[in-house]
Protein backbone atom coordinates (compact mmCIF):
# COMPACT_ATOMS: atom_id res chain seq x y z
CA UNK A 1 0.00 0.00 0.00
CA UNK A 2 1.52 3.41 -1.51
CA UNK A 3 0.35 6.44 0.75
CA UNK A 4 0.65 9.88 -0.07
CA UNK A 5 1.47 12.08 2.96
CA UNK A 6 1.96 16.11 2.95
CA UNK A 7 3.96 18.03 5.25
CA UNK A 8 4.46 21.51 4.84
CA UNK A 9 8.15 22.47 3.74
CA UNK A 10 7.16 26.27 4.52
CA UNK A 11 9.56 28.22 6.67
CA UNK A 12 6.47 28.41 9.22
CA UNK A 13 6.30 25.13 9.43
CA UNK A 14 9.44 24.05 9.57
CA UNK A 15 9.78 26.18 12.76
CA UNK A 16 7.54 24.42 14.69
CA UNK A 17 9.35 21.02 14.15
CA UNK A 18 7.73 19.65 10.09
CA UNK A 19 11.05 18.52 9.16
CA UNK A 20 11.42 16.32 12.47
CA UNK A 21 7.56 15.17 11.46
CA UNK A 22 8.33 14.45 8.05
CA UNK A 23 11.40 12.35 9.40
CA UNK A 24 9.34 10.27 11.86
CA UNK A 25 7.06 9.19 9.65
CA UNK A 26 8.34 7.06 6.93
CA UNK A 27 9.30 5.34 10.10
CA UNK A 28 5.94 4.35 11.54
CA UNK A 29 4.88 3.90 8.35
CA UNK A 30 7.94 1.02 7.87
CA UNK A 31 6.69 -0.68 10.96
CA UNK A 32 3.27 -0.95 9.21
CA UNK A 33 4.39 -2.35 6.19
CA UNK A 34 3.56 0.84 4.01
CA UNK A 35 5.17 2.91 1.94
CA UNK A 36 4.60 6.22 1.90
CA UNK A 37 5.31 9.07 -0.26
CA UNK A 38 5.94 12.75 1.70
CA UNK A 39 4.95 15.86 -0.75
CA UNK A 40 6.58 18.76 1.14
CA UNK A 41 3.92 21.44 0.37
CA UNK A 42 3.23 24.75 1.00
CA UNK A 43 1.40 25.95 4.03
CA UNK A 44 -2.52 26.62 3.77
CA UNK A 45 -1.79 29.46 5.89
CA UNK A 46 -3.80 28.24 8.74
CA UNK A 47 -0.79 28.95 11.40
CA UNK A 48 -2.25 27.52 14.83
CA UNK A 49 -2.43 23.91 13.06
CA UNK A 50 1.25 23.82 11.69
CA UNK A 51 2.72 21.33 11.25
CA UNK A 52 -0.66 20.12 9.40
CA UNK A 53 0.04 16.74 8.19
CA UNK A 54 -2.46 16.10 5.39
CA UNK A 55 -3.42 12.06 4.12
CA UNK A 56 -4.76 11.38 0.84
CA UNK A 57 -7.59 9.13 1.09
CA UNK A 58 -10.98 8.13 -0.97
CA UNK A 59 -12.63 10.66 0.79
CA UNK A 60 -10.19 13.52 -0.58
CA UNK A 61 -7.33 15.00 1.69
CA UNK A 62 -7.83 14.28 5.73
CA UNK A 63 -5.43 16.97 7.64
CA UNK A 64 -4.41 16.22 11.43
CA UNK A 65 -2.85 19.29 13.22
CA UNK A 66 -0.82 20.94 15.05
CA UNK A 67 1.09 17.64 14.89
CA UNK A 68 4.85 17.03 17.02
CA UNK A 69 7.41 14.80 16.03
CA UNK A 70 6.75 12.95 19.28
CA UNK A 71 2.65 12.41 19.17
CA UNK A 72 3.31 10.45 15.48
CA UNK A 73 3.97 7.18 16.70
CA UNK A 74 0.14 7.61 19.04
CA UNK A 75 -1.63 9.16 15.66
CA UNK A 76 0.19 6.07 13.23
CA UNK A 77 -1.45 3.78 15.81
CA UNK A 78 -4.21 5.61 16.07
CA UNK A 79 -5.13 5.41 11.96
CA UNK A 80 -3.71 8.52 10.54
CA UNK A 81 -2.54 6.81 7.38
CA UNK A 82 -5.85 5.42 6.75
CA UNK A 83 -7.60 8.85 7.80
CA UNK A 84 -9.27 7.72 11.02
CA UNK A 85 -10.47 9.54 13.91
CA UNK A 86 -8.19 11.44 16.26
CA UNK A 87 -8.63 14.45 18.82
CA UNK A 88 -5.79 16.22 16.10
CA UNK A 89 -8.11 15.07 13.02
CA UNK A 90 -9.38 18.11 11.45
CA UNK A 91 -11.10 16.71 8.61
CA UNK A 92 -10.88 18.08 5.14
CA UNK A 93 -8.67 21.36 5.40
CA UNK A 94 -10.75 22.93 2.75
CA UNK A 95 -13.84 22.65 4.93
CA UNK A 96 -12.80 24.00 7.69
CA UNK A 97 -14.24 27.63 8.39
CA UNK A 98 -10.87 29.61 7.90
CA UNK A 99 -10.18 28.44 4.78
CA UNK A 100 -13.95 28.34 3.38
CA UNK A 101 -14.58 31.41 4.06
CA UNK A 102 -11.92 32.75 1.67
CA UNK A 103 -11.84 33.99 -2.41
CA UNK A 104 -8.26 32.14 -3.05
CA UNK A 105 -7.22 33.76 -6.32
CA UNK A 106 -3.55 34.23 -6.41
CA UNK A 107 -3.25 31.42 -3.28
CA UNK A 108 -5.31 28.79 -4.88
CA UNK A 109 -2.46 26.50 -5.73
CA UNK A 110 -1.03 27.18 -1.76
CA UNK A 111 -0.56 24.34 0.20
CA UNK A 112 -2.39 21.83 -2.36
CA UNK A 113 0.69 21.34 -4.84
CA UNK A 114 3.92 19.70 -4.59
CA UNK A 115 5.19 23.40 -5.22
CA UNK A 116 8.52 22.05 -7.18
CA UNK A 117 6.29 20.38 -9.64
CA UNK A 118 5.96 21.60 -12.91
CA UNK A 119 3.11 19.29 -13.91
CA UNK A 120 0.86 19.47 -10.58
CA UNK A 121 1.23 23.31 -11.00
CA UNK A 122 0.24 22.60 -14.85
CA UNK A 123 -2.74 20.73 -13.44
CA UNK A 124 -4.00 22.87 -11.30
CA UNK A 125 -4.91 25.56 -13.93
CA UNK A 126 -0.63 26.97 -14.15
CA UNK A 127 0.61 28.49 -17.45
CA UNK A 128 -2.37 29.20 -18.95
CA UNK A 129 -2.57 33.01 -18.29
CA UNK A 130 0.94 32.74 -20.09
CA UNK A 131 -0.64 30.79 -23.28
CA UNK A 132 -3.37 33.42 -23.71
CA UNK A 133 -0.85 36.47 -22.76
CA UNK A 134 1.19 34.96 -25.76
CA UNK A 135 -2.12 35.29 -28.08
CA UNK A 136 -2.54 38.47 -27.05
CA UNK A 137 0.50 39.74 -27.48
CA UNK A 138 1.87 43.14 -25.59
CA UNK A 139 -0.21 45.04 -26.30
CA UNK A 140 -3.64 43.06 -25.48
CA UNK A 141 -1.65 41.81 -22.08
CA UNK A 142 -1.61 45.79 -20.96
CA UNK A 143 -5.12 46.11 -21.97
CA UNK A 144 -6.27 43.16 -20.16
CA UNK A 145 -4.24 44.16 -16.55
CA UNK A 146 -5.07 47.80 -16.57
CA UNK A 147 -8.76 46.36 -17.00
CA UNK A 148 -8.80 44.42 -14.39
CA UNK A 149 -8.57 47.04 -12.09
CA UNK A 150 -4.96 45.50 -10.63
CA UNK A 151 -2.75 47.97 -8.20
CA UNK A 152 0.47 47.34 -7.08
CA UNK A 153 0.40 44.84 -3.61
CA UNK A 154 3.37 46.04 -2.24
CA UNK A 155 1.76 49.33 -0.26
CA UNK A 156 1.38 52.82 -3.03
CA UNK A 157 -1.38 50.64 -5.00
CA UNK A 158 -0.53 52.02 -7.78
CA UNK A 159 -2.29 50.94 -10.97
CA UNK A 160 -0.08 48.06 -12.59
CA UNK A 161 -1.45 48.60 -15.69
CA UNK A 162 -0.04 52.23 -16.41
CA UNK A 163 3.14 51.37 -14.46
CA UNK A 164 3.53 48.24 -17.34
CA UNK A 165 2.51 50.59 -20.27
CA UNK A 166 4.92 53.79 -19.51
CA UNK A 167 8.03 51.33 -19.19
CA UNK A 168 6.29 49.54 -22.62
CA UNK A 169 6.61 53.15 -24.25
CA UNK A 170 9.54 54.23 -23.32
CA UNK A 171 12.68 54.00 -25.57
CA UNK A 172 15.45 51.77 -25.11
CA UNK A 173 16.68 48.49 -26.74
CA UNK A 174 16.77 46.82 -23.05
CA UNK A 175 14.32 46.59 -20.55
CA UNK A 176 14.05 44.96 -17.08
CA UNK A 177 11.77 43.34 -14.75
CA UNK A 178 12.45 43.68 -10.89
CA UNK A 179 10.30 41.68 -8.25
CA UNK A 180 10.24 43.19 -5.25
CA UNK A 181 10.80 40.46 -2.81
CA UNK A 182 12.12 42.32 0.06
CA UNK A 183 9.34 41.49 2.72
CA UNK A 184 10.57 43.42 5.46
CA UNK A 185 7.30 44.35 7.09
CA UNK A 186 5.95 43.70 10.73
CA UNK A 187 3.52 40.61 10.53
CA UNK A 188 3.54 39.83 6.85
CA UNK A 189 5.07 36.85 4.95
CA UNK A 190 2.68 36.33 1.76
CA UNK A 191 5.29 36.83 -0.23
CA UNK A 192 7.64 34.19 1.36
CA UNK A 193 4.47 32.10 1.03
CA UNK A 194 3.90 32.34 -2.38
CA UNK A 195 7.70 32.13 -3.28
CA UNK A 196 7.62 28.74 -1.23
CA UNK A 197 4.47 27.39 -2.10
CA UNK A 198 3.84 27.86 -5.47
CA UNK A 199 6.91 29.62 -6.80
CA UNK A 200 5.63 28.75 -10.57
CA UNK A 201 3.34 31.43 -10.47
CA UNK A 202 5.47 34.22 -9.35
CA UNK A 203 7.66 32.54 -12.77
CA UNK A 204 4.42 32.54 -14.91
CA UNK A 205 4.09 36.11 -13.97
CA UNK A 206 7.20 37.86 -14.30
CA UNK A 207 7.04 35.91 -17.32
CA UNK A 208 3.98 38.24 -18.89
CA UNK A 209 5.23 40.96 -17.55
CA UNK A 210 8.23 40.74 -19.69
CA UNK A 211 6.66 39.96 -22.65
CA UNK A 212 4.12 43.04 -21.73
CA UNK A 213 6.98 45.33 -21.86
CA UNK A 214 9.55 44.00 -24.28
CA UNK A 215 11.86 43.00 -21.36
CA UNK A 216 13.73 39.72 -21.91
CA UNK A 217 15.29 39.51 -18.17
CA UNK A 218 14.17 39.65 -14.96
CA UNK A 219 15.65 40.10 -11.26
CA UNK A 220 14.05 38.82 -8.04
CA UNK A 221 15.20 40.13 -5.15
CA UNK A 222 15.05 38.31 -2.09
CA UNK A 223 15.70 39.21 1.24
CA UNK A 224 18.90 37.01 2.46
CA UNK A 225 16.31 36.21 5.58
CA UNK A 226 14.17 33.93 3.38
CA UNK A 227 16.45 30.85 2.30
CA UNK A 228 13.65 28.66 1.83
CA UNK A 229 12.59 30.91 -0.34
CA UNK A 230 15.82 31.62 -2.20
CA UNK A 231 16.15 28.15 -2.94
CA UNK A 232 12.92 27.66 -3.96
CA UNK A 233 12.61 29.93 -6.46
CA UNK A 234 16.37 29.24 -7.99
CA UNK A 235 15.47 25.15 -8.15
CA UNK A 236 11.98 26.42 -9.66
CA UNK A 237 13.92 29.06 -11.84
CA UNK A 238 15.80 25.91 -13.08
CA UNK A 239 12.69 23.67 -13.72
CA UNK A 240 11.27 26.24 -15.59
CA UNK A 241 14.17 26.71 -17.92
CA UNK A 242 14.92 22.66 -18.60
CA UNK A 243 10.81 22.98 -19.67
CA UNK A 244 11.27 25.53 -22.10
CA UNK A 245 9.45 28.19 -19.80
CA UNK A 246 12.45 30.64 -19.60
CA UNK A 247 15.20 30.99 -22.29
CA UNK A 248 15.27 31.91 -25.74
CA UNK A 249 12.21 31.15 -26.99
CA UNK A 250 9.74 31.06 -24.00
CA UNK A 251 6.58 28.45 -24.71
CA UNK A 252 8.17 28.08 -28.01
CA UNK A 253 7.37 31.31 -28.62
CA UNK A 254 9.44 34.46 -30.64
CA UNK A 255 9.86 36.10 -27.42
CA UNK A 256 13.06 35.29 -24.67
CA UNK A 257 12.78 35.75 -21.17
CA UNK A 258 14.84 34.73 -18.62
CA UNK A 259 15.42 34.63 -14.93
CA UNK A 260 17.66 35.58 -11.83
CA UNK A 261 17.53 35.29 -7.94
CA UNK A 262 19.41 37.77 -6.29
CA UNK A 263 19.76 38.07 -2.48
CA UNK A 264 19.57 41.72 -0.40
CA UNK A 265 21.72 42.25 2.84
CA UNK A 266 18.50 42.75 4.76
CA UNK A 267 18.27 46.83 4.75
CA UNK A 268 14.90 47.52 5.34
CA UNK A 269 15.08 50.76 2.92
CA UNK A 270 15.80 48.52 -0.07
CA UNK A 271 12.29 47.38 -0.29
CA UNK A 272 11.84 50.97 -1.58
CA UNK A 273 12.25 50.69 -5.61
CA UNK A 274 14.92 53.03 -6.24
CA UNK A 275 16.54 52.12 -3.13
CA UNK A 276 16.31 48.21 -3.81
CA UNK A 277 17.92 48.85 -7.99
CA UNK A 278 21.26 50.68 -6.38
CA UNK A 279 21.49 47.37 -4.62
CA UNK A 280 21.00 45.29 -7.48
CA UNK A 281 23.46 47.14 -9.20
CA UNK A 282 25.80 46.48 -6.71
CA UNK A 283 25.88 49.50 -4.79
CA UNK A 284 24.75 50.66 -1.22
CA UNK A 285 21.32 50.94 -1.12
CA UNK A 286 20.16 54.16 -1.30
CA UNK A 287 16.78 56.15 -2.61
CA UNK A 288 16.91 58.03 -5.71
CA UNK A 289 15.20 61.45 -6.78
CA UNK A 290 12.37 60.95 -8.90
CA UNK A 291 12.57 61.77 -11.80
CA UNK A 292 13.51 60.17 -13.71
CA UNK A 293 10.64 57.31 -12.87
CA UNK A 294 12.42 53.45 -12.92
CA UNK A 295 10.01 53.38 -15.96
CA UNK A 296 12.24 55.31 -18.14
CA UNK A 297 15.33 55.09 -16.57
CA UNK A 298 15.51 52.14 -13.69
CA UNK A 299 18.41 49.68 -13.55
CA UNK A 300 21.61 50.25 -15.12
CA UNK A 301 20.13 53.18 -16.34
CA UNK A 302 17.27 51.47 -18.48
CA UNK A 303 13.20 51.44 -18.68
CA UNK A 304 12.39 48.75 -15.47
CA UNK A 305 8.78 47.21 -14.41
CA UNK A 306 9.00 47.09 -10.61
CA UNK A 307 5.83 45.30 -9.10
CA UNK A 308 6.49 43.26 -5.42
CA UNK A 309 5.26 39.46 -5.55
CA UNK A 310 1.79 39.74 -5.17
CA UNK A 311 0.84 41.81 -7.68
CA UNK A 312 3.38 38.99 -10.39
CA UNK A 313 1.72 36.53 -9.01
CA UNK A 314 -1.97 38.16 -9.80
CA UNK A 315 -1.26 38.07 -13.29
CA UNK A 316 -2.11 34.58 -14.42
CA UNK A 317 -5.55 34.39 -13.23
CA UNK A 318 -6.07 37.29 -14.94
CA UNK A 319 -5.08 36.52 -17.94
CA UNK A 320 -6.60 32.61 -17.72
CA UNK A 321 -9.46 33.96 -16.74
CA UNK A 322 -9.91 37.15 -18.09
CA UNK A 323 -10.16 41.01 -16.99
CA UNK A 324 -13.73 40.94 -15.89
CA UNK A 325 -13.75 38.23 -13.73
CA UNK A 326 -10.61 39.49 -11.46
CA UNK A 327 -12.68 42.73 -11.94
CA UNK A 328 -15.59 41.43 -10.32
CA UNK A 329 -14.25 41.49 -6.81
CA UNK A 330 -13.42 44.12 -4.50
CA UNK A 331 -15.19 47.54 -4.50
CA UNK A 332 -14.63 50.97 -5.81
CA UNK A 333 -11.27 51.27 -7.10
CA UNK A 334 -10.00 48.23 -5.11
CA UNK A 335 -10.60 45.43 -7.49
CA UNK A 336 -9.27 41.98 -6.86
CA UNK A 337 -8.23 39.75 -4.31
CA UNK A 338 -6.40 40.77 -1.37
CA UNK A 339 -4.09 38.24 0.66
CA UNK A 340 -4.45 39.69 4.04
CA UNK A 341 -1.68 38.49 6.72
CA UNK A 342 -3.00 38.48 10.57
CA UNK A 343 -0.41 38.39 13.57
CA UNK A 344 0.46 39.48 16.71
CA UNK A 345 -1.82 39.02 19.78
CA UNK A 346 -4.39 37.13 17.41
CA UNK A 347 -6.14 33.29 18.10
CA UNK A 348 -6.08 32.47 14.18
CA UNK A 349 -3.22 33.78 13.23
CA UNK A 350 -2.27 33.34 9.21
CA UNK A 351 -2.97 34.19 5.57
CA UNK A 352 -6.35 35.21 4.52
CA UNK A 353 -7.32 36.03 0.90
CA UNK A 354 -11.00 37.65 0.18
CA UNK A 355 -12.12 40.62 -1.78
CA UNK A 356 -11.28 43.80 -0.87
CA UNK A 357 -14.36 45.37 1.14
CA UNK A 358 -14.52 43.35 4.54
CA UNK A 359 -13.92 45.56 7.69
CA UNK A 360 -11.15 45.61 9.59
CA UNK A 361 -13.30 44.44 12.91
CA UNK A 362 -14.51 41.27 10.39
CA UNK A 363 -10.74 40.41 10.24
CA UNK A 364 -9.67 40.83 13.33
CA UNK A 365 -12.84 39.69 15.88
CA UNK A 366 -14.79 37.45 13.74
CA UNK A 367 -11.65 35.65 11.20
CA UNK A 368 -9.09 36.45 13.24
CA UNK A 369 -10.84 35.34 16.74
CA UNK A 370 -9.73 38.08 18.50
CA UNK A 371 -6.64 38.55 21.05
CA UNK A 372 -4.78 35.13 21.57
CA UNK A 373 -4.59 36.60 24.93
CA UNK A 374 -7.91 36.27 25.85
CA UNK A 375 -7.96 40.09 26.69
CA UNK A 376 -10.02 43.04 24.93
CA UNK A 377 -8.32 44.68 21.68
CA UNK A 378 -7.05 47.94 21.46
CA UNK A 379 -5.16 48.36 18.78
CA UNK A 380 -4.59 47.24 15.46
CA UNK A 381 -1.38 48.16 13.04
CA UNK A 382 -2.30 47.31 9.48
CA UNK A 383 0.29 48.15 6.61
CA UNK A 384 3.52 47.32 8.76
CA UNK A 385 6.28 48.88 11.07
CA UNK A 386 5.22 52.64 9.17
CA UNK A 387 0.98 51.61 9.07
CA UNK A 388 -1.18 53.24 11.46
CA UNK A 389 -3.12 52.49 14.78
CA UNK A 390 -6.75 52.12 14.49
CA UNK A 391 -8.54 51.54 17.89
CA UNK A 392 -11.92 49.49 17.91
CA UNK A 393 -13.72 53.15 16.72
CA UNK A 394 -12.40 52.59 13.54
CA UNK A 395 -13.18 48.83 13.08
CA UNK A 396 -15.56 49.45 10.59
CA UNK A 397 -13.38 50.69 8.21
CA UNK A 398 -13.34 48.16 4.69
CA UNK A 399 -10.09 47.34 3.75
CA UNK A 400 -9.95 49.21 0.62
CA UNK A 401 -7.14 51.17 -0.07
CA UNK A 402 -9.50 54.69 -0.03
CA UNK A 403 -11.30 53.71 3.30
CA UNK A 404 -7.87 53.58 4.80
CA UNK A 405 -6.13 56.70 3.07
CA UNK A 406 -9.48 58.33 4.56
CA UNK A 407 -9.03 57.39 7.84
CA UNK A 408 -5.00 58.60 7.71
CA UNK A 409 -4.27 55.07 8.06
CA UNK A 410 -2.61 52.54 4.78
CA UNK A 411 -3.19 48.78 3.53
CA UNK A 412 0.32 48.26 2.81
CA UNK A 413 1.43 44.77 2.08
CA UNK A 414 -2.07 43.69 3.82
CA UNK A 415 -0.28 42.83 7.10
CA UNK A 416 -2.62 43.01 10.47
CA UNK A 417 -0.75 43.07 13.78
CA UNK A 418 -3.11 42.90 16.95
CA UNK A 419 -2.35 44.58 20.26
CA UNK A 420 -4.43 43.64 23.21
CA UNK A 421 -5.21 46.30 26.15
CA UNK A 422 -1.97 45.89 27.94
CA UNK A 423 0.10 47.84 24.77
CA UNK A 424 1.74 51.21 25.57
CA UNK A 425 1.08 53.14 22.77
CA UNK A 426 3.72 55.83 23.79
CA UNK A 427 6.26 53.39 23.39
CA UNK A 428 4.93 52.12 20.25
CA UNK A 429 5.24 55.51 18.67
CA UNK A 430 8.88 55.36 19.59
CA UNK A 431 9.88 52.56 18.25
CA UNK A 432 8.25 53.60 14.60
CA UNK A 433 10.81 56.15 15.34
CA UNK A 434 13.56 54.23 16.29
CA UNK A 435 13.18 51.72 13.65
CA UNK A 436 13.38 54.52 10.92
CA UNK A 437 16.56 56.26 12.87
CA UNK A 438 18.09 52.73 12.13
CA UNK A 439 16.98 51.95 9.02
CA UNK A 440 17.24 55.11 7.61
CA UNK A 441 19.68 55.03 4.22
CA UNK A 442 20.84 58.82 5.23
CA UNK A 443 19.92 60.90 1.93
CA UNK A 444 17.44 63.21 3.11
CA UNK A 445 17.40 65.30 6.05
CA UNK A 446 14.01 65.17 7.27
CA UNK A 447 14.42 61.40 7.43
CA UNK A 448 17.74 60.98 8.81
CA UNK A 449 17.78 63.71 11.65
CA UNK A 450 14.30 63.59 12.06
CA UNK A 451 13.33 59.95 13.39
CA UNK A 452 16.77 60.70 15.68
CA UNK A 453 14.99 63.53 17.01
CA UNK A 454 11.64 62.13 17.24
CA UNK A 455 13.43 59.17 19.55
CA UNK A 456 14.26 61.86 21.60
CA UNK A 457 11.21 64.00 22.23
CA UNK A 458 9.51 60.76 22.96
CA UNK A 459 12.18 60.29 26.04
CA UNK A 460 11.82 63.54 26.90
CA UNK A 461 8.32 63.60 27.21
CA UNK A 462 8.24 59.99 29.12
CA UNK A 463 10.46 61.61 31.90
CA UNK A 464 8.05 64.60 32.26
CA UNK A 465 10.32 67.60 30.63
CA UNK A 466 7.76 70.39 29.58
CA UNK A 467 5.68 67.62 28.14
CA UNK A 468 2.66 69.67 26.56
CA UNK A 469 5.85 71.32 24.04
CA UNK A 470 7.00 67.83 23.57
CA UNK A 471 3.95 66.72 21.93
CA UNK A 472 3.53 69.80 19.64
CA UNK A 473 7.15 69.56 18.91
CA UNK A 474 6.78 65.84 18.26
CA UNK A 475 3.43 66.55 16.02
CA UNK A 476 5.75 69.66 14.21
CA UNK A 477 8.55 66.61 13.68
CA UNK A 478 5.99 64.33 12.03
CA UNK A 479 5.20 67.12 9.86
CA UNK A 480 8.27 68.00 8.66
CA UNK A 481 9.03 64.38 8.10
CA UNK A 482 5.89 63.55 5.96
CA UNK A 483 6.23 66.20 3.41
CA UNK A 484 9.83 66.28 3.67
CA UNK A 485 11.18 63.03 3.33
CA UNK A 486 12.85 61.46 0.51
CA UNK A 487 11.07 58.30 0.62
CA UNK A 488 7.99 56.46 2.32
CA UNK A 489 10.46 55.32 5.14
CA UNK A 490 10.41 58.56 6.25
CA UNK A 491 7.33 60.22 4.67
CA UNK A 492 5.55 57.38 6.32
CA UNK A 493 6.98 57.12 10.05
CA UNK A 494 4.84 59.87 10.89
CA UNK A 495 1.64 57.37 10.51
CA UNK A 496 2.35 55.31 13.46
CA UNK A 497 3.44 58.17 15.74
CA UNK A 498 0.53 60.28 14.35
CA UNK A 499 -1.75 57.74 14.97
CA UNK A 500 -1.13 56.85 18.22
CA UNK A 501 -0.89 60.38 19.44
CA UNK A 502 -4.53 61.20 18.05
CA UNK A 503 -6.70 57.98 18.76
CA UNK A 504 -4.27 56.96 22.17
CA UNK A 505 -3.86 60.57 23.77
CA UNK A 506 -3.82 59.19 27.72
CA UNK A 507 -1.14 57.33 26.93
CA UNK A 508 0.77 60.49 26.09
CA UNK A 509 -0.44 62.42 28.88
CA UNK A 510 2.72 62.33 31.46
CA UNK A 511 2.90 64.36 35.16
CA UNK A 512 4.99 67.50 34.35
CA UNK A 513 8.38 67.04 36.05
CA UNK A 514 9.46 70.33 38.02
CA UNK A 515 12.89 71.54 37.86
CA UNK A 516 14.91 70.43 40.40
CA UNK A 517 16.19 73.66 42.95
CA UNK A 518 19.11 75.00 42.72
Amino acid sequence: MNVKVYVPGDAAAVAVGADEVAAALPIEAAKRGLSIHIVRNGSRGMFELETLVEVETPDGRIGYGPVHAEEVPALAEAGLFEGRPHAKRVGRPEELPFLKRQTRLTFARCGVIDPQSLQDYRAQGGCRGLERALSLGPAGIIEEITKSGLRGRGGAGFPTGIKWKTTADAPGERKYVVCNADEGDSGTFADRMIMEGDPFVLIEGMTIGGVAVGATKGFIYIRSEYPHAVAAMEKAIATARRAGLLGETIAGSAHAFDLEVRVGAGAYVCGEETSLLDSLEGKRGQVRAKPPLPAHKGLFGKPTVINNVLSYAAAPFILAQGAETYRAYGMGRSRGTMPIQLAGNIRNGGLFETAFGVTLGELVDDIGGGALSGRPVRAVQVGGPLGAYFPRALFDTPFDYEAFAARDGLIGHGGIVVFDDTVDMKKQARFAMEFCAIESCGKCTPCRIGSVRGVETIDKLSRGETPALQRQILTDLCETMKFGSLCALGGFTPYPVMSALTHFPEDFVVAERLAEPA
